[in-house]
């Protein structure tokens, strides 16, 4: 296994899905090709996205990346080019306990995550929403996710790392809100860029994308970040960067948290920046 060892530098690091990913959720030829060449001539790249190692290692082969990448809104940093979790925060089992409760108390269902001996895997009481069964279709079959039908309090031990159900604003918004109130959690909560599904995405208050920028700032030495995104959830990664490039598709709020806006997801906006600007 070769160490990923760097001094100093600036990171380059992107959200994927709205941002380097086009509206297919796909990365370009184009895209892919620009980076790799900047990456040879020693660009430090990497990803933040709130999609776990099952489908940014399929979804992002193509792109030979220098530098550890943020997995799951900053609860993994993972070493693609060795196949391996470089850190993960977990959730203890009184707040995992906590969080099922609200779940159980607004009869909503969610999918739980455990990492152990290396293995991520996803956990799910019931499929109750054709948005679930999706999600979890998807997921098994096309990126090979390991998935276990179970009663999710059974399994909500030390290797818990996070929680996150989809569906309506109005069914989401109040679990958020009493998930709020959990001093050891934090949460991300967004509208899905594919679909009109919002998204609750749960996690130890130690992990966040703006978290995930402060380990590899600390761990490889870097002296400056860039940071490219477009969704509410990367506004935590904002608040880490030195320059904060929103696409030119992403949410007004986002836009107004950028230092820049530059070209859109439809057309390479971030490989067409780095660039030209590298």
């Amino acid at each position: 296994m070769n160490e990923v060892i760097i001094i100093s530098g600036t990171l380059y690091i992107s959200d994927l899905d709205g941002t380097l990913f086009d509206p297919e959720s796909n990365i370009t030829d184009i895209t892919a090709k620009k980076l790799n060449s900047l990456i040879e001539k020693g660009m430090n790249f990497t990803v933040a996205t709130a999609r776990s190692v099952y489908s940014v290692k399929p979804k992002m082969s193509a792109v030979n990346i220098s530098v550890p990448c943020i997995l799951m809104n900053g609860v993994n940093i993972y070493d693609l080019k060795n196949d391996s979790f470089i850190n993960s925060e977990f959730i203890t089992p009184a707040d995992s306990a906590k969080v099922l409760k609200v779940f159980e108390n607004h009869g909503k269902h969610c999918f739980m995550y455990r990492i152990d001996k290396g293995i991520l895997t996803c956990y799910y009481s019931e499929l109750t929403t054709n948005v679930m069964k999706s999600f979890a279709e998807v997921r098994k079959y096309e990126y090979k996710k390991p998935f276990v039908q179970c009663h999710l309090a059974d399994f909500a031990d030390e290797y818990t790392i996070y929680f996150t159900s989809t569906g309506p604003y109005d069914e989401l918004l109040p679990i958020k809100l009493e998930i709020e109130k959990i001093e050891g959690i934090d949460h991300a909560f967004y509208l899905d860029v594919y679909n009109d599904a919002w998204y609750l995405e749960i996690f130890s208050h130690r992990a966040s994308k703006s978290n995930g920028i402060k380990f590899l700032r600390e761990k490889y030495g870097f002296d400056k970040v860039v940071a490219f995104g477009d969704n509410l959830n990367d506004l935590s990664m904002f608040a880490q960067a030195d320059l904060k490039i929103a696409v030119g598709n992403a949410r007004d709020e986002v836009r107004a948290a950028a230092d820049i806006v530059i070209g859109d997801n439809k057309n390479n906006g971030v490989a067409d920046w780095l660039e030209n600007n590298f």
